[in-house]
């Protein structure tokens, strides 16, 4: 299958792409640091020799950068699996945080989505098959202390998924909203993991291959995943 994931540098998004790379499928990789995102189809090709690794760095926060990469994705082939999971993290609440954030977390959690499957979709309705996935977060679900604008960013991209849901689904295209809690990457350094106290990516990741899997009669809606003892 061709699989496009974004955000794939590190994080989330390369565990995605070790998934999909086992099972030897073609991969598009897009981020916004050239340098890491080499490294990352370096190291996953030489860990999984049947996949193909395809690699576009940009910024998907910006239209004409969403569509760059997009159009290198289609000028080599329809994806069967696209996942937007390009994004960002700013804590903060709302009366405090600096003046720009909501425009921030807006374009790097929900334009890069927008744009990406504005050009992508199309092909894969014209295709008649196809795999949407959306990264979400726990802040899609309810309000915390230090969400602010980020956790607006999510749940407003929680509302394109179960639109974009509801557009898609007569043309046999598949979209899945994923809601993980925390995860350890970047974002947690420093954090003492021993005792798996919040979930590794390759949990993440392991439930997005799964889910494209099933029949064609079926899809996976939602994928909301916490740590076994709960949110911290």
């Amino acid at each position: 299958m061709n699989i496009v994931i974004t955000g794939a540098a590190r994080g989330i998004g390369k565990a995605i792409a070790e998934a999909f790379a086992a099972d030897g499928n073609v991969l598009f990789l897009c981020a916004r640091n050239e340098t890491t995102l080499n490294e990352t189809a370096i190291e996953i090709k030489n860990k999984y020799v049947n996949c193909t690794v395809h690699c576009f760095a940009t910024d998907l926060s910006t239209q004409d950068g969403a569509d760059a990469f997009s159009n290198f994705c289609l000028n080599i082939a329809v994806p069967d699996v696209l996942v937007n999971n390009a994004g960002g993290f700013v804590p903060g609440n709302i009366l405090e945080e600096e003046v720009g954030n909501l425009e921030k977390m807006i374009a790097n959690n929900l334009y890069s989505a927008y744009y990406c499957s504005k050009k992508i979709a199309p092909a894969m309705k014209q295709k008649g098959s196809g795999h949407i996935f959306n990264m979400c977060s726990i802040a899609a679900k309810k309000a915390y202390d230090g969400g602010g604008s980020y956790s607006i960013s999510k749940f407003a991209m929680d509302g394109f998924s179960q639109n974009l849901r509801h557009e898609l689904k007569s043309f046999a295209v598949k979209v899945t909203t994923v809601y993980p809690g925390a995860v350890f990457t970047d974002s947690w350094a420093g954090f003492d993991n021993s005792t798996n106290r919040i979930m590794e990516a390759e949990d993440i990741a392991n439930m997005i291959v799964a889910s494209t899997k099933l029949s064609a009669s079926a899809v996976v809606e939602e994928i909301l995943l916490r740590p076994q003892l709960g949110d911290l």
